[in-house]
This record gives structure tokens, sequence and C-alpha cells, in this order.
């Protein structure tokens, strides 16, 4: 406002409220202390969590600077995953958008308007002051709708907890965004510019109101900015580091033990590690710490959360906080270099890291890019491989991998017995291996699976083979555990057989088998291998013509279909429309499906484990499938498919679950069958 003419309405107040005496008390010296305080401290608390921060341990996150800078920019700035609620994230996304807009006006106002009236081109005024009230304007809605949500809508996610963070929060952002247009409005505001301050003027606000309404804005601003350590809203702040710094490597792949200079995993016969995963505050890196000050307790990982949403002891928001408030109260000890005898597995609990199917949802629907799971899964390395404090449950599974090199403990010359009568190469060179996994090879439910799938194959003409009893276990379901040690002893193992029968090109129908081969062997020296998942190869020969599309078998149509999106081939692995093609189409999606996909509970070693819960992950799921009216569920995971069923039979449903190539293959069968009848 500065030194204002008599045009503007201020009457016989000519000075901003900043330039003015307040009894013996000058009001640039009132702002002072108030941003010297706000500003001390936001100072103080930012620099303690950056330190605390720092004292994890190293991270190689300064690499693929393009992929970063591009991730933050539609990440960050335009908000990509904060969109996804549409109605929460328009809200945010006003507000966000608008702070940035308006964030200058802040400092204009701190100066006595010396910015805009001693700084700014004459000829820039006009869209800056527009730009300014635009923001105002938006963060205004955003503000007031968001209230009105958590008031009169709660949504039920938010029922039952304080809301007095958020409505303290909101309220501020309230009064700096009203409050700013009544100072507008004694600043000689142009009509096209700034049209809602230009409707204030003509009001005729009291000199003394917009004193007042000045005053209250500075000191609204101040509080906002003393409250935002000691909220969730540190996000604004942290989220810049974290966004930034994002994992950018494939989705859910895990890291090896040690990496050498070559960029790979250290083999086991080199290994030389003091302690395994995690177990200290620490131990964990300094990127995975910077999620706990940049969680804005939106609770969308809860949402999404098949173990939290069956009544167990997991909330992957809750996960993040604990890591959090771990820091913050043990702080003292933790800047000095010591340790807490409290663990940060005492804090998370053993309940909460063994729930986890290591589905990734919470961390592909987080808008400020979290990692929950890999939290969860560095803490499994510590109690399977240093304490030896994990379910002991899990002993038959590892056992049997370790003894047999695979989870059931079947003899490994009993792998390829399935094909016994199919004529298909076992253990020799082959363009394409099917690399079969261990469920398709000793579970006879999913042996019809492989024997459909090498059956499509070979009637497209493919030169394919498998591996036989030369195969082992991939090594999911080790890592997933916690056993990495493990896992590596298996990748190596299957990458000498691959080296040795020069296997160049993988078709998995398992997609566990599909995202480790194809992503995390390229740590064993796996970079070179294609690994398909079994409905891309089919999906691929439909294209080509050289199988057909079921839409095009001239056979009655018996089925209703839909399909359920298993989370490694669906959200990990982005294979969403192919497995879909193989069946052309679906009849009815479920509510959650693609990428949104509900966990069929399989996922992170639990296939292994017992499940103690209010309601089973695949009881929900199946309920959500039931609900679609079809008399069948496509899948494409050996895994999904016993979940599934099993599912369906502890509801009372008599929906048939069938893999994508069984549905195909059948139908072939069907077609050839009618042909002959015919001849």
């Amino acid at each position: 406002m500065g030194t204002v003419p008599d045009k503007s309405g201020w009457g016989i107040l000519v000075k901003h409220p900043l330039l003015q005496s307040y009894g013996p008390i000058d009001g640039w010296m009132i702002l002072l202390a108030m941003g010297s305080i706000s500003i001390g401290f936001f100072v103080y608390q930012v620099q303690k969590a950056v330190r605390l921060v720092m004292i994890g341990s190293s991270d190689s996150r300064f690499d693929s600077w393009g992929p970063r800078i591009r991730e933050f920019v539609v990440g960050w700035l335009g908000q990509k995953k904060v969109l996804r609620d549409r109605v929460a994230g328009t809200m945010h996304v006003l507000m966000f958008w608008g702070f940035l807009m308006l964030a200058s006006d802040m400092f204009d106002l701190a100066t006595a308007n010396a910015f805009s009236s001693k700084i700014l081109p004459n000829l820039l005024k006009g869209p800056w002051n527009g730009m300014v009230e635009l923001g105002y304007t938006m963060a205004l809605i955003g503000c007031v709708a968001a209230l009105v949500r958590r008031v009169v809508f709660t949504p039920e996610k938010l029922k039952g907890k304080s809301q007095l963070e958020g409505n303290v929060i909101l309220m501020l952002i309230f009064t700096i965004t009203t409050t700013s247009f009544m100072i507008e409005s004694k600043e000689d505001p142009s009509a096209f510019w700034e049209p809602i301050g230009y409707q204030f003027s003509k009001v005729g606000l009291e000199d003394s109101t917009v004193v007042i309404a000045y005053w209250l804005h500075m000191l609204s601003i101040s509080v906002f900015l003393f409250l935002i350590p000691l909220s969730k809203h540190m996000h604004l702040v942290m989220a810049v580091p974290n966004v930034f710094f994002h994992d950018t490597g494939p989705s859910a792949k895990m890291r090896p033990l040690a990496i050498g200079d070559d960029g790979k995993a250290v083999p086991l016969e080199e290994l030389d590690i003091d302690s395994f995963g995690v177990s200290t505050y620490t131990q964990y890196s300094w990127r995975q710490l910077i999620d706990g000050w940049s969680c804005t307790s939106c609770a969308r990982c809860q949402d999404v959360c098949p173990a939290y949403a069956s009544g167990k002891g997991l909330n992957p928001m809750q996960v993040i906080h604990d890591v959090r408030n771990y820091a913050n109260e043990h702080a003292p000890l933790l800047l000095s270099g010591e340790t807490p005898e409290e663990t940060i597995l005492d804090r998370i609990t053993d309940e909460a890291v063994w729930a986890c199917t290591t589905c990734n949802a919470c961390v592909d629907v987080c808008p400020l890019y979290i990692e929950h799971v890999p939290k969860l899964t560095d803490l499994r390395r510590n109690a399977m491989m240093e304490t030896m404090e994990y379910p002991e449950i899990l002993n038959t599974a590892m056992g049997n991998i370790e003894s047999a090199s695979n989870p059931y403990g079947f003899g490994e010359h009993e792998r390829a017995d399935w094909a016994s009568d199919l004529d298909v190469k076992i253990g020799e060179p082959a363009e394409y291996i099917y690399f079969v996994g261990c469920a398709a090879s000793f579970d006879e439910r999913n042996q019809r699976v492989a024997r459909s799938t090498i059956s499509l194959l070979k009637e497209a003409g493919l030169d394919v083979g498998i591996l036989g009893m030369q195969e082992g276990c991939s090594g999911d379901p080790a890592r997933r555990a916690g056993n990495e040690y493990l896992f590596q002893m298996l990748a190596e193992t299957n990458m000498m057989t691959f080296q040795e029968l020069g296997v160049k090109r993988i078709i998995a129908s398992c997609p566990h088998c599909f995202h480790t081969l194809g992503k995390e062997y390229a740590d064993y020296g796996g970079d070179e291998l294609e690994v398909y998942h079994h409905s891309e190869i089919l999906s691929k020969l439909q294209e080509e013509a050289k199988l057909p599309y079921l839409s095009g078998l001239e056979t009655e149509k018996e089925r209703s279909i839909t399909f359920h999106d298993p989370c490694y081939l669906g959200r990990i692995g982005g294979i969403v429309e192919e497995p879909r093609n193989v069946i052309s189409g679906v009849d009815v999606e479920t509510e959650n499906h693609g990428r949104d996909s509900f966990c069929c509970g399989a996922g992170g070693a639990q296939m292994w484990m017992e499940e103690d819960a209010d309601k089973r992950v695949n009881v929900i799921r199946a309920e959500e499938l039931s609900e679609t009216g079809c008399n069948t569920v496509a899948v494409g995971c050996p895994f999904c498919s016993i979940m599934v069923k099993d599912g369906l039979d502890a509801i009372g449903s008599e929906m048939e679950v069938l893999d994508v190539a069984e549905i195909l293959w059948e139908q072939i069968q069907k077609r050839d069958e009618e042909i002959h009848g015919r001849a």
C-alpha cells in the first residue's frame, strides 16, 4: 500500500499499516517480532528434521536427472497423483497452486509494497496483481470446500478422529485469503485484473477495518508458518526432496544386500556385511527417512491396503508416522550418535511387518512418492537373517525352497512330470523358455494352466521349451519374506542355468516370476533377459494371426467373464490390457481393477502363512468379484487362482476361476471338435 493517494479511499489515513505507529511501537517492529518468532521456530524445526534425516545411511539417488526432473514437474508441480482422487485432489490442487501464485504477495505486504512499487515494472503490475488475486481466490475456494467436506460430508476415514489440526490450518488459510481482498481494496485495484478487490473497494471499508485485516493477515501467516513443522504440513517443505529423489527404478524392485562398483549385486562368496536389513533408525537410508516428514496424512495408502481392510494390525500411514515419531521422541539420543533401547521394530510392531502382501498399492497411490513397503521388507530381512524372530510357519516353506528349490517340498525331478505327454523340449536350448514356476510345476490346479500355455505356444508355432529339473524357484517368496541370502542363492543358480543354455527370452505365467526374473535378476547378470508374461505373448500372437481371438471362434458363448488383475501384473508390471485382449475383453469390470485392483492376499510370502483377521483378504476380493454377476473369473496368476477360488468358496459363490490361457485353449479345442464333428 505504501503512501496511498486520496483517490484510494483511505481518507485521512495515508500510510501503509506497516509504516504506522501503534502507541509507542512502530508497525514494522511488530511485524519483525512476529516474523522473528515464527521464522526462527520454523528454521529451527526444519534443520532439526534435516539432521534427523541425514543421519540415515547412504542412498544412491543422484542418477537419472532427466526422469527425476520430469516426474518432479508432473508429480509435484502438476500434482499428478493428487488428482487421482477427484474430490479431495481438486481441493488440494486449488490451495497448492493458489499459494504458489500468491506467494510473492506475502513478501510485498511484508515490505510495505516495496516490491510492487519499486521493483516490479509498470508493464507487469497488472498481470502480477491478476495472478495474485487468482491465487487467493483459488486457495479460498479450496479451503472452503475442504472445510465443508470435513464438517458436513465427513469421509468415513476421518470419522472418530480429531479434526482440530486440519480445521485450524484451513481457518488460517480462510483468514489469509479473505483479508487479502480487504487489503487489496485500498490499493486502487483494477476492475480488469483484480475484480474481487475492485468490488471490495466499492463497498467502502473503513480504514481501521482494513488495518485490522492487514494485521490479521500477517498474524495468520506467522501462525501458519509456526505450525508447519509441528503438523502434517511439514510436507510443504519435505515433499520437494521426497518427490525429486523418488525411486526411478522398476516398481516394487527390491535392492540387493550389497552393490559392487559395477552396479551389480556383490556375489554371495564375496559378501562382507555386518548386519542384514534394518533394526535401527539410522540403518534406514536418508531417502527412506524423508518419508516421515512428507506424509500429509491423507490416508490414501490406508484406503487401498488389503491388510488394513481385513482388520490386521498394519496401517501403512501409521508405519510412516511411526518412523517420524520415533525420530522426534529419540532426537537427543539419535543426534548425539547413540542408539535408543527401543528398536524400530518395537515401534512398528511384528504384526504390521508380517501382514504386508507387498502389493505396492500404498506406494502407487501416494501423491508424495512415499515408499512404505521397503520399510517393512527391510525389517523382515533383519528378522529373518539376523535376529531369527519371524513367524515359525515360514520355516517349512523356506526349508523346502532351500532343500528342493520350491516351497512345496517336491523333488526337483518331478518339475516336468506335468508335461510328460506333451511334445516339448526339456532342458534344451529354444527360442523361448517357458519358466513354469513352482505352482504350475507341482499344484494340480495350475498344471492345467501350464499345459494350456504350452499348447497355445505350440499351436502358434513357437520354438519353446522348459527347463524341467534345471528350473529352480525364482526366489520371490524368499525375498519378500526377508530371506535375501536364500533369494540371491537361487538367483545366481538360475542365472548359471540361463547362461549354460543360452536363454534369452523367457515366458512366465506367474506374475511374481515375471517381475523377479524381468526386473530383479538384472542385478545378478540378467540385464539382457527378455521376460514376458504369457498374456503378453498370447496377445501378440493373436495380433499376428497365429492364434485366434476368442470373439472370432465359432463357439456358443457360455461364459460371462470378469478379470482379476494380479498386483504384480497390473499395478507393478503395467500389464493391464494384454490379458483382457487374450479373452477378447471382459463383460463386467470389478469396482477395483487395472492398476487399482485389490490384492488376492497371497503376495509378500502370505501364501505360506496363516491369515488371522476379521475378514480374509481373498474373501474381500471374492465379494467384489461376485458382485459383477459374472459366472467366470479370469486370472493371470497361479497364486491369485488359488486365493480367489478359496475366497469364492468361502462366500458360497459358484463362480469358476480360469486362467486366460485356459479360456482361450478351451475354446480352440471346442472349435476343433466342432470342425471334426462336421467333417
